[in-house]
Formats: C-alpha cells, structure tokens, sequence
C-alpha cells in the first residue's frame, strides 16, 4: 500500500499519475494513515508492505516523523520505502540528520525520483549529494533511484529547448514505459498514440481490479487500485480497509462495472452523446480511460467515482 502524504510537490513532472504540483494540497492525517496501515496489516498480516509516497513526503517531514513515531509505539511494523524527489537536500548535515531519524523508525529502504522529468525541476547536484550521502548513511543496498543511469550526468533539462525535451522524454519512456493516466495523458499521448479505438475496444480492466499489486490512498483517504489515479473504489475515513476490500465488487458499482466488464470503451457512447470529441489514436486503453474521466469530471458527472479534483485539475 501506498500512502500518498499530500498531492503537493514542488514539481510538476509530465508523465505525473496523480498531476501533483506546487499549487496542490492536502496532507494525510495521522489518524487516517494509521487506520489504513492498521487495515493492510489486518488483510496481509506479515506479508503487508507499506510507502509513503506523494506528491513529496519531505515537505511535511515534521508531519512524516509523527506519523512514523506513532507507528512504532503501536508496533505495526516496517516501512518497506520512503519516496522523495531530492529537492530539500541542500546540506549534509540536514540530510544526515533526516536519514539517521529514518533509519531509526524502521524505514527499510530510501527512494529517489530522478529522471528527464523530475530533472526538467529538481537540480541535478541536490540528488547527486543526497544519492552519495544516503549511501553512506544507509548503505548502497537500502537506496533506490528511479531511475539509476541518470545518475551518471547532469541531465540539464532545465536548458533544453521544448523540442529537446520531447526527444528524453520519449527515449526516458521507451527505456521505462509508464501508463498514460493523470498528467501522462495530457501532454506525453502525442508521442505514443497509435492505436485505433477498435484496437483498444475489448481491452478490459479485470486484471487491473482483482490482480493489483497493491493500493494507494490519497490524503483524503481515497483508495486507487494499483496506479488506476483518479478511480475511487473506497474511502477509509467512511470504512474500515477491510470492509472495503471484504465488500468489494466491481461488478455492482458505477462505472467500475463497465471498466471491468467492458474496458474504457465500454464509456464511449455515453460519452459521444453528450459532446465528447473521440480522437483518432490513443496509446493504449488507460489514455483511453483517462480522457473519458476528465471529460465526465468536467461535466460534474460520476464524482463518487471519478476523483478527486487533485487528479483531474
């Protein structure tokens, strides 16, 4: 499970699932991180993994070390990761002291997002000291970079002109391809758009529903299965995790039931009716599925289901 402490961060990276940004908000509630860590643990017992994620965690970390201090007092246990695009990481000492805090309230392993797109915000030489300090800190094995051959050179995104930047962002996804949900959708489609909607038409999202590898819970309390940003299958601060999942069916809910009987194109010509201008090529159903989102968000239509604003705005 994935807890996303805030929609807030200080980049607003193209192929982003979530569209975090500056102008985004929210911040998870310590009383609800813990009914959902409390929840997995009840679902998975010792076999449950947890990161926190965002957005950017290390905007709040005074809010972060409460959540992890109330976590160890109540014994639930490890924190598989915690992500971070680097951006705070001015001073060793700052750093070390945040690590060493980490390490001591079982945080397992350190994730770094750097890439062309996190790059095109965050400054090469602020990952690079945190990269180097956290190895030192917490040993090579216990850091992760997503992605780590951008480790070798400063990308200087930052300097390239727009058409540039359209070259490492395609050369970035072909090496590791994402899904075109949330931001991805809007702005990295034209690259990769190449499928008819026939092609796409008997895709369904079965597998995406019941063969996820896990979840993720907005600040709000939200819950996405898997990476699906934007399709709400539950709140915790309504239900418990576990009546939730115990009460799941896809099948009997709006919109979920025509996603996992019929895929994205199954919402078409509900869609076409009311104005939706069907494109030529899409890249695959989830471009799909996320342009016929925004579009009934737009409308004000299905909100139970198609949220928050955070995802859509």
């Amino acid at each position: 499970m994935g807890l996303l402490l805030t929609y807030k961060c200080p980049a607003a990276c193209t192929f982003c699932y979530y569209k975090c940004g500056p102008e985004k908000g929210g911040l998870m509630s310590i009383e609800t991180a813990i009914a959902a860590w409390r929840g997995l643990k009840t679902l998975a017992g010792e076999s449950a993994k947890i990161h926190i994620t965002g957005g950017e965690p290390f905007l709040y970390f005074e809010h972060l070390a409460k959540l992890l201090e109330k976590a160890a007092k109540l014994g639930l246990g490890t924190v598989d990761m915690v992500e971070t695009n680097g951006f705070w990481a001015d001073k060793k000492n700052d750093i070390v002291e945040k690590l060493k805090f980490l390490d001591a309230h079982n945080v397992k392993k350190l994730k770094i997002s750097y890439d062309p797109f996190h790059a095109e915000f965050v400054p090469y030489n602020k990952v690079k000291l945190l990269y180097e300090t956290a190895c030192e800190v917490l040993g090579p094995q216990r850091v992760l970079v997503r992605w780590q051959e951008y480790l070798e050179k400063d990308l200087s995104v930052k300097n390239c002109s727009e058409d540039e930047k359209t070259v490492l962002f395609a050369d970035s996804l072909k090496n590791h391809p994402c899904r075109f949900t949330g931001r991805a959708a809007e702005k990295l489609t034209q690259l990769f758009a190449n499928k008819e909607v026939e092609k796409i038409a008997k895709q369904v999202c079965q597998k995406s529903f019941l063969a996820a590898k896990g979840i993720h819970i907005d600040p709000y309390g939200n819950i996405f299965s898997g990476v699906c940003s934007g399709i709400i299958i539950g709140n915790i601060n309504e239900k418990p995790l576990e009546e939730i999942w115990r009460d799941f069916n896809p099948t009997k809910k709006e919109v979920l039931n025509v996603l996992f009987n019929e895929g994205p194109a199954g919402l078409l010509e509900k869609a076409i009716k009311q104005g939706y201008q069907k494109s030529r090529l899409y890249s695959g159903k989830c471009h799909l599925c996320t342009a016929l989102r925004q579009f009934f968000f737009d409308k004000g239509q299905l909100l139970q289901i198609i949220g928050p604003e955070d995802c859509y705005i």
